[in-house]
């Protein structure tokens, strides 16, 4: 096969996967105004557009509904369900381990400790509203930390680092369900309604914060693209290439972490994201990280905001938790996975 070939080929495959991208982000701006449809106030998809665009009044009663309600909803929707979709890829990436997430190694288990922390003893290190969501997002932070510390005294590989997550995911489940033997009938609901995971609860102040972080921590993601790559192929061989392997660790960890936080302290724990995402994104995209973390972000996307449009739907005027929602599309995903004979795509 000739150089000329191969790059031909290579140039091919590149614009089929931006293509894909962006019909894919095509589709999640359709599913954002077919949500914003979605009320008892009924508006049109047309009419959504309209109001998004600038196309009506201010202060029409249509404007209000979207701007005030819905929007806010559905983009916290699009940036958590990106957020931890780019989570969930980087620690396949940086593990290689296929059922590798931030909720596997122990995140959402602190978190909702720090949760249960603030709603059942009213105790934590922030002051009035913001108790659960400082508690949520500092103790997510200290699961980080210790899933490093415990892999470093090992040293920090794949293994080491799974292996302390998960016992640190026991950990912080012993702690929750101790504080919840302990609380009253009231306190324990509140608790089991938070861990639940719910976007009911987002604001445009929220929504920036998210914003924020997703917007400083993807550029530094794709960055790392081209060394999670030579990753792929092993420590050894990623450390003969120049790649600073623990350090790309680390950092990514981090990066995770962080972004997994700054997501389940305003919405509560929303699970199965962060392994179906990079899944269904390898399955279309191939193992790429320069494709695949872009291409994750809007999966994600699509999947969290259409679990939640669902969820909004299937007993209306009643809205099911959205991770709920997602554990019900997650499990017969994976179960697909299982029993497909189509496995090479990792």
């Amino acid at each position: 096969m000739s150089e000329t070939t191969i790059r031909s080929g290579y140039a091919k495959r590149t614009h089929t996967r931006i293509l894909i991208i962006g019909g894919l982000f095509a589709l999640l701006i359709l599913l954002t105004g077919v949500a914003a449809t979605l009320g008892s106030y009924s508006i049109s998809v047309i009419e959504v557009f309209e109001t998004i665009l600038g196309g009506r009044g201010a202060d029409s009663d249509i404007s209000t509904i979207v701007w005030n309600y819905r929007l806010p909803r559905i983009l916290m929707g699009i940036l958590a369900g990106a957020a931890l979709g780019l989570a969930g890829a980087m620690m396949q990436g940086i593990l290689r381990n296929p059922l590798a997430s931030p909720f596997t190694l122990g995140i959402a288990s602190a978190a909702s400790f720090g949760a249960s922390l603030a709603i059942i003893l009213g105790a934590g290190f922030a002051a009035g509203g913001s108790l659960i969501i400082g508690n949520a997002f500092l103790f997510t932070l200290i699961a980080a930390a210790a899933v490093y510390g415990l892999a470093q005294i090992r040293g920090i590989t794949p293994e080491t680092m799974i292996m302390a997550g998960i016992a640190i995911m026991y950990l912080f489940s012993a702690l929750t369900s101790f504080l919840q033997y302990l609380g009253d009938s009231e306190d324990v609901n509140a608790v089991v309604f938070w861990m639940f995971g719910s976007l009911g609860r987002s604001t445009w102040e929220t929504v920036s914060v998210v914003a924020i972080l997703v917007g400083a921590l993807f550029p530094l993601f794709l960055l790392s693209a081209r060394s999670l790559n030579t990753l792929s192929a092993g420590d050894e061989a990623a450390k003969s290439l120049g790649v600073p392997v623990e350090q790309i660790r680390i950092g990514g960890m981090a990066g995770a972490s962080l972004l997994t936080a700054g997501v389940i302290c305003f919405t509560g724990t929303i699970g199965f994201i962060g392994l179906v995402a990079p899944h269904i994104t390898r399955m279309i995209l191939g193992g790429d990280h320069r494709f695949l973390l872009p291409g994750t972000a809007v999966v994600g996307a699509l999947v969290l905001l259409g679990a939640d449009s669902i969820g909004r739907t299937i007993m209306a005027p009643q809205i099911l938790p959205v991770g709920i929602m997602t554990a019900f599309l997650g499990v017969p995903f994976f179960i697909f996975l299982f029993l497909s004979r189509r496995r090479n795509y990792w």
